[in-house]
């Protein structure tokens, strides 16, 4: 099979779909790698260390998508690429579809075969594909949400760990998935006072178990949220539906309840974001102020560390892209129930429920979709 990795070419994405392990690999199965030149220069890798692993040097994107029967890529297609996609290709990256009816409608027309790395399963009920960077982002959200709170970005000027006199920030982390747990980790481990809300009695019986002392837990009813945000002075937007639209957490009409220049980061942006003020940024531009309360939602916050990110993702990755390659995405999926769970779009029709649902769109069953 030829595998294509084009360079990304989202605002300040600096990751990689394929790594120079990863191409090596593929090679020594007996595939063709094209990696677009330059495509791995942000992340780190040079042209050299692919030509290295046995992988082609492509000069443009244009002639990776007219040449790959598998497109491998970090983030969604944009515009410009969607129009280079054609029927019977594989698409495999991440899509986050919900939030994005223009996305959807193109891969639809486009006749190819999308694979979402965000909603292929384990068989613990995990999302394989989606925690490297649910991890990284985590990691990040403190650490951002730090700088969004210095005066001169707009925030309150509270330091997160305080001094010795003067109280440490308090932060409110909605979610106790895995960007939850990593971004309350990483805030504790600052000198923040952390609280994190979750839903699942059992997740926080975990929490306490495997955290005690770290950081506290509550029950995420509305009225605890409610409670707890108007008290901190930075909020993480760590919910996720897999495959749906993020529901709303904070309202427009609670930012009022809130501290002035507290700091919202909602990592759940790429799926739409978990408050209703929140809407898409990048790195070059990432905060932004309603009512004095100010926004850090920025949609690929791992490219900014993309080497680490690309690495992460690389290993989750490559041996779903090695299954795809070697056996063809029918059979890939034939064979792995939790791959197909992957499987959102096929030659025109879409095939994952949540996304239908969010969009109106009719959606018929995977396993239809490989017969």
């Amino acid at each position: 099979m030829k595998i294509g990795c084009p360079t990304e070419i989202k605002p300040q994405e600096f990751r990689v779909g394929l790594t120079p392990n990863a191409a090596r690999e593929a090679v020594a199965h007996g595939h063709t790698v094209l990696i677009q030149s330059g495509a791995g220069t942000g992340a780190g890798f040079d042209d050299a260390a692919y030509t290295d692993a046995g992988a082609r040097i492509i000069s443009s994107a244009e002639e990776i998508f007219a040449t790959a029967d598998m497109i491998v890529k970090v983030k969604e297609p944009q515009p410009g690429e969607r129009k280079m996609l054609r029927e019977g290709q594989l698409l495999f990256t991440y899509l986050h579809l919900a939030p994005d009816p223009e996305q959807t409608r193109d891969l639809l027309d486009s006749g190819c075969t999308a694979i979402a790395y965000e909603t292929v399963t384990d068989a613990a009920g995990g999302l394989p594909l989606l925690a490297p960077m649910s991890e990284v982002a985590g990691r990040l959200a403190p650490q951002v949400g730090a700088w969004t709170l210095q005066k001169a970005n707009g925030g309150r000027g509270v330091l997160m760990g305080g001094v010795p006199g003067v109280g440490p920030a308090r932060v409110v982390v909605i979610g106790g998935g895995v960007v939850g747990t990593h971004a309350a980790r990483v805030a504790a481990g600052m000198g923040a006072d952390v609280t994190v809300l979750d839903r699942s009695l059992p997740r926080m019986r975990y929490l306490d178990d495997a955290f005690a002392g770290v950081f506290k837990t509550s029950f995420a009813s509305a009225g605890n949220t409610a409670e707890l945000a108007a008290q901190a002075d930075m909020i993480v937007g760590a919910v996720l539906i897999p495959g749906a639209a993020a529901p709303k957490l904070i309202s427009r009409e609670q930012l009022s309840t809130l501290k002035p220049g507290a700091a919202l980061v909602d990592v759940a942006i790429d799926q739409g974001g978990c408050f209703e003020t929140s809407r898409a940024t990048t790195h070059e531009d990432p905060i932004y102020d309603v009512d004095g309360i100010m926004h850090y939602c920025v949609a690929n916050m791992p490219g900014a560390v993309a080497r680490t990110s690309t690495i992460a993702l690389g290993n989750a990755t490559m041996p779903f892209m090695l299954a795809l390659a070697d056996k063809g995405w029918k059979q890939a999926c034939a064979d792995d129930p939790h791959l197909l769970a992957g499987l959102n779009v096929h030659a025109g029709q879409l095939t994952y429920y949540a996304v239908g649902k969010a969009l109106g769109i009719d959606v018929i069953a995977p396993a239809l979709a490989i017969k």
